[in-house]
């Protein structure tokens, strides 16, 4: 496991999802799935005096909040991620009965926030149609020969909400040129030449990058070229 915080946070108590085989170093039970560290020592729940709380994963951010309104005693429950080398949130602990009262307030709301997701969905899909417009007239500006569908393929494909490419970066949101242009070529390169099936055959990327640059430049050139398609 790895190096243990302190059990209080300035979120409030910590409860650790050992990645390790722990025991308690009072009542020696285990192994265990949730431990308090007391004075560099693992504790379980109940010789911690939180056997009494139970655990909401994470996930809910509303149900989460209400909880710990509720709650007189909570605590945060974090798990070690070796690839990330952090703590995680992974859910909190919280007294049944004030899980219940928080239940029971999410049940009362329940429609107003679901007509509150949906609002909030058009607009977020609103947004999203305009910048992709944006960003295939951009294209269209650059590359006055590629197709208007596929200027909106390649928009569409690059601009995906939480994917990750290139239309999404700080760059991308601004309709550089350099962005636009990558979006362009990662199209040309994965639809236009035989990158993909060079890369399945075991090509290294950078050599199958090599062999379709000129296939890559030509319809680029192509495109740069007005009426051209």
């Amino acid at each position: 496991m790895a190096p243990l915080a302190t059990s209080v946070h300035r979120a409030g108590l910590l409860v650790f999802q050992p990645i390790k085989r722990r025991n308690c170093s009072a009542c020696h039970r285990g192994p265990l799935q949730l431990l308090v560290m007391e004075e560099g020592a693992p504790r379980c729940l109940d010789c911690a005096d939180l056997g009494h709380l139970v655990f909401l994963p994470r996930g809910d951010t509303a149900l989460t909040r209400r909880s710990r309104e509720e709650s007189g005693l909570s605590a945060v429950v974090v798990r070690f991620n070796r690839r990330q080398s952090r703590y995680e949130r992974q859910g909190v602990l919280v007294e049944e009965a004030a899980l219940a009262r928080a239940e029971q307030r999410c049940l009362v709301d329940a429609e107003a926030r679901r007509r509150r997701r949906v609002r909030d969905a058009a607009r977020r899909a609103a947004e999203d149609l305009r910048f992709t417009e944006a960003f295939a007239g951009e294209i269209g500006r650059l590359f006055p020969g590629c197709p208007q569908e596929r200027a909106w393929e390649i928009a569409a494909h690059a601009s995906v909400r939480g994917s990750g490419r290139v239309g999404r970066s700080a760059a991308g949101r601004a309709l550089s040129e350099g962005a636009v242009t990558a979006a362009v070529v990662a199209s040309v390169r994965h639809v236009d030449t035989p990158y993909d099936q060079l890369l399945m055959s075991g090509v290294p990327r950078h050599e199958a990058r090599r062999r379709i640059a000129a296939d890559v430049e030509a319809r680029l050139g192509a495109w740069r070229a007005v009426g051209v398609v």
